[in-house]
């Protein structure tokens, strides 16, 4: 590896494991988890001088109801603008309809960003220019929930022309070069791969196609995913995804490279970049704070009340 390394970009990553009405019950909001979210960037601002951005995925909405919502800045203070964005349908809210913001059906059937998985990016750009279109989380989207991707990261990959390559040599044609796109193409290949093994798994089994979705996204292999995903990066990287019906993940490097640290308890999961901002955020002290040890995942399954590392 030749080319320099730098660390600079941050991730955040919360993952509520309770339904929204304990946290509304609990903490008096039903923005619990935007609020911690918004701390967790606010608190590593400083890897975050190009830009920001956040997404959120609702779990089990009806078909026809958006789920997936996103927003990205490259305002000067792009943090306060995407936090001034996202919190702007409530205040209205509180200012119209007060009583709605106790309704939490309704909230997550009518306010963007009122979902149970969210993932904030702080941008220090290495490679593409300081613009909209360069700033996570990408997304990655379709019609089936188990084939939605929303990536995000802290890397540097040494080697972004060979899995642009390889992606071209297996038929596809990426749409850019960016580093960020040709990783989330790499990953949505292999989960594409992942989706049709299990599809056709079930389809010989005499399952209707109906049925075929939610073992999909029960059975989804997502360390098998990574594994294929990740077998020929090469540099330093932390890899944050959410896929569209709820899996969550966090990649780190063989090496350690880049840094991530996580908290989970049975309220919560939460990944950062940086030690120090959990423990302030959640008020947990140092100890119950853990390292996603180098060349291993922490994965958080939508079916499942915990993660595994």
């Amino acid at each position: 590896m030749s080319d320099a390394l730098y660390h600079e970009c941050g991730i955040a990553l919360v993952r509520l494991l309770k339904p929204l009405e304990f946290y509304l019950e609990k903490y008096g909001t039903a923005l619990y988890g935007v609020n911690k979210l918004s701390l967790l960037m606010e608190k590593q601002h400083n890897r975050g001088q190009d830009g920001a951005g956040v997404a959120c995925i609702k779990l089990d909405v009806s078909p026809g109801e958006k789920y997936i919502s996103r927003y990205r800045s490259v305002e000067k203070n792009a943090i306060a603008d995407i936090f001034s964005v996202i919190n702007g349908p409530f205040r209205e809210i509180q200012k119209q309809n007060p009583e709605k913001l106790q309704d939490i059906p309704w909230l997550k059937k009518n306010a963007e960003f009122m979902g149970e998985l969210l993932l904030g990016h702080l941008r220090y750009g290495t490679f593409g220019g300081n613009n909209f279109e360069s700033c996570h989380p990408f997304l990655r989207q379709n019609n089936w929930m188990t084939r939605n991707l929303v990536v995000a990261g802290n890397f540097n990959l040494t080697n972004v022309e060979e899995l642009f390559t390889n992606l071209v040599d297996i038929g596809q044609h990426p749409r850019e070069k960016a580093d960020t796109v040709t990783v989330m193409e790499n990953i949505g290949h292999w989960l594409d791969e992942e989706n049709d093994l299990l599809y056709y798994q079930y389809k010989q089994e005499g399952y209707t196609k109906k049925e075929i979705s939610p073992i999909i996204a029960e059975k989804l292999d997502v360390a098998n995913i990574l594994r294929r995903s990740s077998k020929y990066w090469d540099g330093g990287y932390v890899m944050a995804g959410l896929i569209g019906h709820g899996d969550a993940f966090v990649l780190r490097d063989p090496s350690g490279i880049r840094p991530a640290w996580y908290y989970a308890d049975d309220e919560v999961v939460v990944v950062t970049s940086e030690r120090p901002q959990i423990q302030t955020a959640f008020n947990v002290p140092f100890e119950a704070i853990r390292e996603v040890k180098p060349g291993h995942a922490l994965i958080i399954k939508k079916t499942e009340k915990s993660a595994r590392n």
